[in-house]
Order: structure tokens, then sequence, then C-alpha cells
């Protein structure tokens, strides 16, 4: 190309036939170029003022009285740590950090630690979860500037203490206010009690709930080839939500759109705030069996149709847990409502929803023997939103991932579901009439 144009731009310059105020255009031609230029690198370097800190590197030592935990810093942070028992968890608030670490960061226990994840917990902040086989004490915890090494550090020294002093450390550290994050809105965040069906959408439009299971410090479960369940559950409510769009009848909302955490609890809440009409959560659970293989559909029932479908409930209502959230300070009062405040209407909507999207499902994707089943997840808990959880197949199962993470697959998915709530919106219509 270079070629091409280096003889026309020389015949255009050359001689004395150009008008005078001609040339003093094409002089000005490169002072405008440098401007230019000047005027992108201020733009790059703002754009660099404004990204956020990145975390480079991770190791963890063990020492004969310490566990010693360093990241590696791009800039200085402020965080926060707390301690959190049963189990014996080690929590680091951060703000949002792009997280670089390699994939052999972390593998496997390391001294003291016996699980780590990280990611966004909320906007703005991201967390860290330590989970310790021990009652452990911070022995210190410090930032470190840029000297022996290039970049800033976060240490962190861990020491065995316990369990009673570990109980009060705890304690203590959660009484410590953190500023890094506005207080979550308090009635509107959980609305405890029913309240009448929500107003119909001026457009005539009906209000889907889409929840992509897991996000941020929680992956979910990890498939044969490494994919995270959250990763997976967010693709195809994407793509869900384009599909229901299309038709011109939903008004469709994600519970998340990016990678972060959202306690169960805020998952409902998005719901009651948007006036649900209907809630559909996206999973996909792993198991040692690795030949089982097939979708579910769950609606709530605090008596489980079987022992798997409970053991699946409880596992995947310890999110909150598994995320360093404390729910120590939950009352009984509380949780009981949460628990018990079902109506007996909505869990017969979603038990219909539930059979109406399997008839769907069945010719476009393998179905467990037992296709539909019933559970306490709490994520269902919503009193007056008729909601499922849909367990898209088995990340333990090589034919289960490979499919789910195949795009088109999960477009014949997408376009079923869509099919089932079609057929449920009718039915609802078709009672209302009567």
């Amino acid at each position: 190309m270079s070629d091409q144009r280096a003889p026309r731009h020389n015949r255009e310059i050359a001689g004395d036939a150009r008008l005078p105020g001609q040339r003093r255009r094409l002089c000005a031609v490169p002072v405008l170029l440098s401007a230019l230029l000047l005027f992108c690198m201020v733009l790059l370097q703002a754009a660099s003022a404004l990204a956020a800190p990145a975390v480079t590197g991770m190791r963890i030592g063990q020492h004969p009285e310490k566990t010693r935990i360093v990241f590696d810093l791009s800039e200085a942070v402020t965080f926060q740590m707390i301690l959190l028992p049963d189990p014996y968890r080690v929590v680091i608030d951060l703000p949002e950090l792009d997280w670089r670490l390699p994939d052999e960061a972390f593998s496997g226990k390391s001294g003291g630690v016996q699980g780590l994840r990280y990611g966004l917990f909320q906007p703005g902040v991201s967390r860290v979860v330590m989970d310790v086989a021990q009652p452990v004490q911070i022995q210190q915890a410090f930032l470190l500037p840029p000297g022996e090494a290039p970049h800033h550090r976060l240490v962190i020294d861990l020491a065995p203490t316990s369990r009673e002093k570990f109980l009060a450390e705890s304690k203590a550290s959660l009484s410590v206010v953190r500023t890094f994050a506005p207080a979550p809105a308090p009635a509107p965040a959980v609305a405890l009690a029913p309240f009448p069906p929500p107003q119909r959408r001026a457009d005539g439009k009906r209000v889907v709930i889409i929840d992509p299971g897991h996000g941020g410090v929680d992956p979910g479960a990890i498939g044969v080839s490494g994919v995270y369940e959250k990763d997976l559950t967010l693709a195809m409510a994407k793509q869900l939500q384009d599909v229901l769009r299309r038709t011109g009848k939903y008004h469709v909302v994600l519970t998340r759109d990016r990678d972060i955490f959202l306690r169960l609890r805020e998952r409902i809440a998005i719901a009651r705030r948007e006036g649900a009409e209907l809630f559909l959560s996206l999973h996909a659970d792993a198991i040692k069996n690795k030949d089982l293989r097939g979708l579910s559909v769950y609606s709530l029932s605090e008596t489980a149709s079987d022992s798997e479908a409970e053991a699946l409930a409880q596992k995947e209502n310890k999110a909150d847990l598994i995320a360093g959230i404390d729910l120590s300070t939950e009352s009984a009062e509380v949780t009981n409502i949460l628990i018990n405040l079902a109506q007996r209407e909505t869990m017969n909507d979603s038990a219909r929803f539930a059979s109406m999207l399997l008839k769907e499902l069945d010719p476009v994707t393998p179905l467990l023997r037992s296709s539909h089943r019933f559970a306490g997840f709490a994520v269902l808990k919503a009193p007056d939103v008729p909601s499922v959880l849909v367990e898209m197949g088995f990340l333990s199962n090589r034919t289960d991932e490979a499919n789910l993470r195949n795009r088109v697959y999960r477009d014949k998915m997408s376009q079923a579901i869509a099919k089932g709530i079609n057929a449920f919106f009718a039915f609802k219509d078709s009672v209302s009439r009567s």
C-alpha cells in the first residue's frame, strides 16, 4: 500500500504551480496529525488511570509458626479482613480488581489454606475467601511498597489459635464499619411479606426474570474441561434473554449480566422489585458419576423428592457461605419466614410451569429419568412468583458439558424454554378469563 501511495504523494507536492494557500494547508497537516496523536496519548493515559488495580501474582508460604499469603498488586489499595467460622474462613475485601493470576497461582491445598476463591463480590468490591483447616488468627496484615520487588505487595500472616479466640476475633472483625460499599437498601431489598400480584406493564409485556446461577467469587461446579458453571449459566441466560425479547412479548431481566456474586436473597429481591411474573434459575451440576447426564427441572417443596434432590438443594443453598457471607446475624424468625412463606398457589403454578418446560425440552435435550424434582432451594422461595430451577446437565459428563459449551445447542434449549414460557402464560390467561 505504501508503494502505491508514495509516487502520488510526491507528484502532489512537486513544483511551484501550487497556490500559496494550498501549500500552507499541506504544511498544516503534520501539525494536525501531531495534535491528534497527542490527544490520543492523553486519552490512553486517562484510560490507564481509570483502570482497576491489577493482581498479577499470588503465593502461599508455610513457615514454622505461621502461613504467609502474598498478593502482588499494580498499586496500593485499601482492604478489610474478617474471620468467619463453621467452616473456618478468612475473608479479604478490596476495591474492584483486575485479576491477572495464572492458572497455577493456587492449586490444591497449601499450608493451612485448604481452598481459595476470588472475584467480584459486588460493584466496586472484590473479595478473596480462604478456607482454612483450623482456627487461625491474623498475626499481621500490611502493604509493602515497591522496593526489592517492582510492585506493591499485600502480605497476610496467619497463625494457629484456639476456637474460642477465633470466635472472639470473628465477632470483633464483623463489627468493623465497611466503608468501601454502600449499605444495602433496607425494606425493598428483602420483602418478606406477600403482596398483591404485580400490575401489568403499560406495554402489556410479561416480566420474566432469568437467574444465572453462581458468579464472582462463587464459580459453582467445574466441568471436566475446567469450564466454570457460572460462565455457562451466564452465557445461557443471555441467549435466552435474546430469544424471549425477539418475541416482543416479554420484559426480560437478568439477576446478573456479568461475573459478579449475588446473595440468594438478593436474587429473590430483584424478582420482587421488578414485578416478576416468572423466575427461572439456571444451573449445571457436577457429580461423582461421570456417566450420568440429562436435564431436570426443580420446583419448590420443603420435602425433597429424593435424597439426590435434597443434597443438591443443600449444596446450592450454601452459596452465601462460599462467598464469605456471615449468616449468624439472621434471626430464627426471619429464617423461618424465608423458609415457610411460599404460598400454595405459587407452588402449584411453579410445578405446572416445570411440567410445561419439560414437555418442550424433551425433544431437544436428554432428560433425567425423574426429570421433574422437588427440593427446598432458597432461590425459589419468593412467595408470590412462580419459580423453577433448571439443571441444564452435568458438567461432570463430557457429552453434557460439550453440549452446554455449544452456542447452537444452547439456542435450541432457549427456543424450547421460550415455548414453555408461552404455554404457561397462555394457561394463566385462560384461567383469568374463565
